[in-house]
């Protein structure tokens, strides 16, 4: 069976470059599954409206640097772009606490059960 997809994902992370790596490692892991095409990242919460209207993704992770108000206001930006993006908030502390690994294993569970609701 072909994997679902393409789906457009944005990242809002302050460090794009770790950002991408553990995208990739996602990506590798699932593409069997599905075809996630990393389209963005914004460095900022002021910063993503701005790229979520230019991508318009289908899905949206927020790095666990921001606090729950921070993802909260930038998954209901996504929504007014795209009121079907599938949005992941990162456990705020999830990073600093677990390193990369974590995150990594983190977004595997979930992005199934996200991507098919």
């Amino acid at each position: 069976m072909a994997p679902k997809g393409p789906y457009k994902l944005v990242t809002v992370n302050n460090a794009p470059e770790r950002a991408q790596r553990i995208v990739g490692r996602v990506v590798e892991v699932l593409k069997d599954q599905y075809t996630i095409i990393y389209a963005a990242n914004a460095e900022s919460p002021e910063a993503a409206k701005a790229i979520l209207e230019e991508v318009v993704p289908d899905i949206v992770f927020t790095a666990s640097m921001w606090t729950p108000e921070q993802s909260s206001r930038i998954m209901a930006e996504a929504k007014e772009v795209n009121p079907k993006v599938k949005t992941l908030a990162l456990p705020q502390g999830l990073q600093v606490q677990k390193g990369p690994d974590a995150v990594v294993e983190y977004i595997k569970e979930q992005l199934p059960a996200l991507i098919e609701s």
